[in-house]
């Protein structure tokens, strides 16, 4: 069979698996093809390092395997992307910041090792907004430079791993790792037009579902984690059961699902978004959903008195702890910022360096976080839902400022707003909770925009709300692909 570049252009993780593994595909040809396609799209600075070499060799040792074999690699031959602040021994690990340039980890971290050792073969490291702190993924970094949206590339693709989602919504790879503390696989996830998914972490004992020990450069233990990023939830589904060897779904019913609507998080939208939003909810409703009012009045402002002081307040300490773990270039957490390009990100570091968090931070993690957390429980309880859903933003994408690396922005010509918060707003909270979050393609706005929908679902329900994601995607169905 022949496979024109279109065909594996178009490919889901699923089926290149599946494509690869019966022998229909060579994983050398379809690894040749995205790094073709890589190379063509550099413009978008989706990635900041490409393995040519490393993913052809990895793709020959695939290919040279018996049909036997390769059917024991639930990945085989899958080319990812990894987010440029998760460890791995092969490329460098730089967070998008100078003082970490050309640093390489001692070890892949756990999640990415998975995915490897079933057969995933890394494409190369994905760019971001810099260390992670911010939403809009214009680094001004000159290792790195600004990511640009597949969509429209004068706009942001979201943030923090924009490399991950631009790569992915470009047809560069079908999936990929990203990293979430507030919203940073979900958002350039719904910003770009596919799937991105956030998986529990309670209070980070058992219920933390991927364990990456210092092996990625941090933000916050309380709120980090490693998520999948796919142009489907069923693609998520498959890497998810590769990091964490859970490998059950659900069957789920469309006409017995009980979906929340949180009033706060459908406040205030941008209207071309929220027409789109509404019209995918309609289109659910009709496949027999079930959707419930909630009021969740409490939800923001519990959330505003746990996330800031809880993320700045712990950065200091976990990048500190990190730098040293890692024998990384600097060792200090004053190094790591003097260098700093972004000015946004600088400010960001302003605030960790100045310590003055450590009485809001202990009322957060002893009062707020768990009355957000109980908020959580009580409100699926309560009304019997299965999940709750919202617009995972406020707004569709908007322009890249290459200047500062983000600028106020304005809803339907209001007031200017502050960008990061406003992107924040509805994937803060379950971040702050712990609970699973998953943004899966709504629509297109009037202006041709992806619009995302964010599923959130109780403390360790992540494969059933994968289960509910997947049953959704047959209903709303994929978005066109990016013109480019």
């Amino acid at each position: 069979m022949t496979w024109s570049v279109d065909t594996q252009l178009a490919l889901t993780a699923v089926q290149a698996v599946q494509a690869i593994q019966a022998g229909h595909l060579k994983a050398t040809d379809y690894v040749a093809t995205l790094l073709a396609r890589a190379q063509a799209l550099s413009n978008l600075n989706a990635l900041t390092e490409l393995d040519v070499e490393g993913a052809l060799a990895d793709a020959r040792r695939i290919d040279a395997m018996t049909p036997e074999a390769r059917a024991l690699l639930p990945l085989a031959g899958l080319p990812v992307v990894i987010k440029d602040n998760i460890s791995t021994r092969q490329l460098c690990t730089t967070a998008g910041t100078p003082a970490l340039a050309g640093f390489k980890a001692a070890d892949d971290a756990p999640s990415a090792k998975r995915l490897f050792d079933a057969g995933a073969i890394m494409l190369g490291k994905a760019n971001m907004h810099e260390l992670a702190l911010g939403i809009t993924s214009t680094n001004l970094s000159p290792h790195a430079g600004p990511v640009r949206n597949p969509y429209d590339p004068g706009l942001i693709p979201g943030g923090s791993s924009g490399g991950t989602a631009a790569a992915i919504a470009a047809r560069i790879v079908p999936a990929g790792l990203g990293s979430d503390t507030g919203g940073s696989t979900r958002i350039p996830a719904a910003l770009t037009g596919i799937a991105g998914f956030r998986p529990s972490v309670g209070d980070g004992g058992a219920a933390r579902r991927y364990h990456d020990p210092q092996a990625v450069v941090p933000i916050s233990h309380t709120r980090d984690t490693v998520g999948p990023m796919a142009r489907t939830v069923a693609d998520i589904a498959l890497l998810d059961s590769v990091v964490t060897g859970d490998a059950t779904l659900p069957d789920v019913s469309l006409a017995t699902l009980r979906i929340g609507l949180p009033a706060p998080l459908w406040d205030g939208l941008e209207r071309a978004l929220e027409t789109t939003a509404r019209a995918a909810l309609a289109r659910l409703e009709a496949a027999g959903v079930t959707f419930v009012e909630v009021d969740m009045a409490d939800l923001l402002t519990l959330d505003e008195r746990t996330g800031g002081p809880v993320a700045l307040h712990e950065a200091g300490d976990d990048v500190r702890d990190w730098l040293v773990a890692n024998h990384a270039p600097v060792q200090t957490v004053a190094a790591l910022a003097a260098r700093i390009a972004s000015p946004d990100v600088r400010r960001a570091y302003d605030a960790i360096l100045d310590g003055g968090w450590r009485d809001a931070y202990h009322e957060a993690i002893t009062v707020w976080r768990p009355k957000l957390q109980q908020h959580y429980a009580e409100t699926f309880a309560n009304h019997r839902l299965d999940a709750l859903l919202f617009p995972t933003t406020m707004l569709a994408a908007v322009p890249l400022d290459e200047v500062n690396g983000s600028s106020s922005v304005s809803i339907d010509g209001g007031p200017p707003l502050h960008e990061m918060n406003t992107y924040l707003r509805n994937t803060d909270p379950a971040s702050n909770a712990g609970v699973p979050g998953l943004s899966l393609p709504a629509g297109l706005t009037s202006a041709k925009l992806p619009v995302g929908l964010e599923l959130d679902g109780p403390l360790g329900s992540d494969r059933r709300l994968l289960a509910i994601g997947m049953a959704f995607e047959q209903v709303l169905g994929p978005l066109p692909a990016p013109v480019l």
